[in-house]
């Protein structure tokens, strides 16, 4: 389940995700900063065949927790993207090229050497109308 958590006034909205002490979104004004989203699905188990499903989950779930702040994809200025394997660097752009278009969002990309729930990816974003 998603939660958005709105700074002023405070409003949260909860979306399918498992328990965890974290909110999915935070609205302060007119930014929206978006926790990092993994490949986990809505059975709360990581969606199978690598690193291009899980980065379509990901970049989905993404996209819905702005769409319920009321944003749109192409209000996200920046993105911050987690792999746990640097080789899946282009699959991942493949996919990552599907949810944002000219100009495309500031972005950092690092290896890690793991990450929660042994995802391959994990993206947090920041958005601002």
């Amino acid at each position: 389940m998603f939660t958005l958590s709105y700074a002023t006034p405070a409003r949260v909205i909860n979306l399918p995700k498992p328990n965890l002490p974290f909110s999915d979104g935070i609205l302060v004004g007119n930014t929206l900063y978006v926790a990092g989203q993994n490949g986990m699905g809505a059975n709360e188990k990581m969606v199978s065949g690598g690193i291009a499903p899980q980065t379509k989950m990901a970049l989905s779930k993404i996209q819905k927790v702005v769409h319920e702040a009321g944003f749109r994809m192409k209000d996200v200025v920046s993105t911050t993207v987690y792999l746990s394997n640097m080789n899946d660097y282009q699959k991942m752009n493949t996919i990552y090229r599907r949810y944002f278009r000219n100009p495309t969002p500031t972005r950092v990309t690092v290896q890690v050497a793991r990450l929660a729930l042994n995802a391959n990816i994990e993206i947090s974003a920041i958005a601002v109308k």
